[in-house]
């Protein structure tokens, strides 16, 4: 069975102070509900650039997982304000997100971008975290399979088949995101069943079952139970409700209850 991940992407949230406050109430949290054996859930965060070191030292040698939100592929050069893969496998992550929707609108983030950066990741041992999603419009075009399936091959096409246990999707409706608005669970699990469908396409049949896909979009502690209940989700991408250090561990505890 496929391990449970929740992941918090911060986006452009808390500073240094603010981020170690998080750490200090999530963390003592976390560890007095699952002391003394192994967390059934894995737990990432990804906080903006300048926080990756200090939750790196906080959380050193426990069970939480500090992730980037994006990184450039290439590992040093004339890239004004980017950061490498090496650097960040430097500071401790273990994570990066790629291709977040954010990234593809607002910095015109390209598919082939996505591939060059999730080939980057697995090459210096970090997994990629890579987003898909359709807008609103494709979704009411009827588009939606097709527009995850093409942003799936693309995002994939430098990753070889026994890389894949090593790469998360996170499918995230455009719509979805920061909106208030959440897919019905019924339908997410359908969208990734069809991500599953052409991942096996891609590298052979069953290859999609060591796959974890994550829903995100609006999710939030009153609704992760009924997303978690779908065999086909593996857990959630959070961007608003993982900022709140109750909020989060209210998550990952309802994403251990509903798969227990």
């Amino acid at each position: 069975m496929r391990k449970p991940l929740i992941a918090a992407n911060w986006k452009m949230n808390k500073t240094i102070g603010e981020a170690l406050t998080f750490a200090g109430a999530f963390g003592q949290m976390l560890f007095e509900r699952f002391e003394g054996g192994d967390m059934p859930v894995d737990v990432l965060i990804c906080p903006p650039f300048l926080g990756i070191p200090a939750l790196c030292a906080v959380f050193a040698g426990k069970d939480v997982h500090i992730g980037a939100q994006d990184m450039y592929w290439k590992d040093k050069g004339a890239f004004t304000g980017e950061v490498s893969p090496s650097m960040l496998k430097d500071a401790g992550c273990t994570f990066v997100i790629t291709g977040h929707s954010e990234r593809r609108q607002l910095f015109g983030e390209t598919d082939e971008d996505v591939s060059e950066k999730a080939r980057a990741a697995l090459d210096h041992g970090l997994k990629p975290v890579i987003c898909v999603g359709e807008t609103l419009e494709e979704r009411e075009q009827g588009k939606t399979n097709q527009v995850v399936s093409d942003m799936i091959r693309a995002a994939f096409s430098k990753i070889k088949a026994e890389e894949v246990p090593s790469v998360v999707v996170a499918y995230e409706p455009v719509w979805a995101i920061g909106t208030g608005k959440e897919a019905h669970p019924a339908d997410a699990a359908e969208v990734i069943g069809s991500i599953r469908e052409t991942v096996d396409a891609l590298f052979g049949e069953g290859v999609s079952d060591e796959l974890r896909v994550l829903y995100g979009g609006s999710v939030k502690p009153g609704n992760i139970r009924a997303f978690m209940l779908e065999e086909q989700i593996d857990g959630a991408l959070v961007g608003g409700a993982s900022l709140d250090p109750n909020d989060f561990f209210k998550l990952v505890e309802a994403a251990h209850k509903a798969r227990s």
